[in-house]
């Protein structure tokens, strides 16, 4: 079933300790280390797009470890918002 004008976006997308085979999304330069669900919601408020977020979500490649997801409003193409949200990621760890 797929979800018009929406994303799924998974924590492992950002986590720079996954390689791309693993499902890592972005470049390692724009990923960050253990990332958690909260974080990346956080990331998405700050950008101001709406979400809903599935907590015991796993994905398909890693069934056995619940990290959640967030179903993501599209805003542009889904490789936009990916390294949009990778960016404020960023932005959000060198702040604290």
């Amino acid at each position: 079933m797929r979800k018009e004008n929406k994303i799924v976006l998974w924590p492992l997308y950002f986590d720079s300790a996954k390689s791309r085979v693993e499902g890592r999304k972005v470049p390692k330069s724009v990923a960050v280390p253990s990332l958690k669900l909260d974080e990346l919601r956080r990331a998405v408020e700050q950008l101001g797009l709406r979400y809903e977020i599935v907590s015991d979500g796993s994905h398909p490649k890693l069934s056995w470890q619940r990290s959640g997801m967030l179903i993501v409003f599209k805003v542009g193409s889904k490789t936009e918002m990916i390294r949009k949200i990778a960016r404020q990621l960023l932005v959000a760890r060198k702040g604290r």
